[in-house]
This record gives structure tokens, sequence and C-alpha cells, in this order.
């Protein structure tokens, strides 16, 4: 059963690399007239574009929205082949300027409060809160909280004001693979886009419009390690309590700047507390 199983993916895989490319070469070829033959390739191509823009359009009509993401990505392990590791992060916002993150494991437990004025990096364990002014929408506080303390959420394209927009301004390719009544426990459709270096597989109800399930794969990658959200538990424009935005535990907590992760502390600097703040800090 296991060779026949191998089988089947070696053939799948080997018409994988067929048809791709000639899905790629279609779409980077819109503008000019496509043969009988490129109908159904452009076919796929527009109505993977319609899969995304009406998912695009359900989230950004949302006034506010909560949802679960369980986050998978790969490491690779000292004999070689990767590791997977797992977060969960259950996630409220409320346009245009709210945001909370909850992520209690796997990993140090971590909470993200933004009300609009200041954002909030708590880490529970630690009793340390990190505190900064933001700017005053949901997308403006990402793009500051990832410039100066490396803070990016998996599940970004899924609150910023324009998903769509996000994805075309980048997109390279695109086609619609066909449905899956497995993913999510509902009927999706799956699509495949290229768009700012990756590849990302997308699994989009097919009633609702809500994304299930996203893979992507970061094409500078050279060990083409994966990353995999699965989103459950949306609820769209349902009302969100008075006070949810913010944290008494967090506020007095005992403060510590946000730093990105990626610089190095000039040599001088004191080492850090173990057991101190990782990650998003």
């Amino acid at each position: 059963m296991i060779k026949n199983n191998s089988l089947v993916w070696s053939l799948l895989l080997i018409l994988a690399f067929i048809v791709f490319p000639v899905i790629g070469n279609a779409q980077k070829q819109q503008s000019a007239k496509p043969a009988a033959t490129d109908k159904a390739v452009v076919s796929d191509f527009e109505r993977a574009l319609q899969i995304l823009k009406a998912s695009s359009s359900r989230l950004a009509a949302a006034r506010s929205m909560s949802f679960t993401a369980v986050v998978s990505y790969e490491n690779p392990s000292r004999p070689g082949p990767a590791l997977v590791y797992t977060t969960k992060s259950e996630v409220t916002m409320q346009r245009p300027d709210k945001l909370r993150v909850i992520t209690p494991g796997d990993g140090p437990a971590e909470e993200f409060y933004y009300n609009g004025k200041t954002v909030m990096a708590y880490s529970p364990a630690e009793n340390l809160v990190a505190i900064a002014e933001a700017a005053p929408t949901i997308d403006g506080m990402l793009e500051q909280a990832y410039h100066y303390a490396a803070i990016y959420f998996p599940f970004t394209d899924m609150i910023v004001a324009d998903p769509y927009k996000d994805i075309a301004e980048g997109l390279t390719l695109a086609f619609y693979i066909g449905q899956s009544h497995v993913v999510g426990g509902t009927t999706t459709d799956m699509v495949a886009y290229e768009t700012h270096g990756a590849f990302v597989q997308i699994w989009i109800g097919a009633e609702d419009k809500l994304p299930r399930m996203a893979r992507a794969v970061y094409l500078n990658d050279p060990a083409q390690l994966r990353h995999q959200v699965e989103f459950s538990n949306w609820q769209l424009d349902a009302a969100i309590p008075a006070g949810a935005f913010e944290s008494a535990n967090a506020a007095k907590a005992k403060r510590i700047p946000f730093a990105r992760p990626d610089v190095l502390p000039p040599t001088e600097a004191k080492p850090p507390v173990q057991g101190g703040p990782t990650g998003n800090k």
C-alpha cells in the first residue's frame, strides 16, 4: 500500500512540474490574446482571482472578527530533516484600530494588545511588558511593529484593511486547483498563488468565503521549509466586550523597551536576564 501511494505521489509531482510552468507562463502573458488551447488555463487564473477577491471582500467588510489560528512552521533539525513547531493564537480585532492576539503556546505564552493609541506586548510568565505609541490604524500599527520589533503575525493578510491588495501588489502567478471536502470540515476552494517571494496554497470556504488553511514556501529559502496556518472558530461582526483590547496585568508588569531580535546589542550592554522575553519583543 505504501509503495502504491508513493507511486501515485510521484506521478502527481511529475504532473505538477509539467502543468505549473504552463499556468505560470499563461498568467504572465495574460495581456496577449490567448490561443484556443489556453482557454482552460486562463479560466483557472481568473477563477483563482475571483475566489481571492471574494474572500478579501468578506473579510474587509467585517467591522469586527475573531478566529483561532494554529500556526505550524518547519525548522531544520541537527540530523537534517525538518522539525515542525506549532503555536496557537486567539485573535480578536475591531476596525479600524483594535487588535488582541493571545498566544498560550506552544512555547512561551505571549499577549499582544492594540487599542488605537498604544501597543502592548506582554509575557505573563516573566511579568514583562513592552509598550509603545502606535499608528491610528491596524495596517499602520502592523507596519510599525514589524520595523521596530520584528513583530509579524502569519495571519496578517486576514486582518488588514484590504487583504487582496496586499496579495495583488506582488502577484506573479495564480491558478485554481479544485475543491476539498476535508479541510476545515466544509467544502473549500483550493487556490495557489505566488506573491512577494512566497508560493502559497490556500483553502477558502466555498460558501462563506472564509479561509480555512494556508501553506506557504518562501522561494528564496534553499531548504524550502513549509509554513502553515489553520483557521477556525470564525466570528464576524459579533459584539466585542468593552475592555477587550486592554490588560490590567500587562499594564502593571515590569516595563522593558521594544527591540528587534535580529539587532545585536552594543558590547557594553549587560547580558539579558535568564528567562527574559524572547520572540516578538
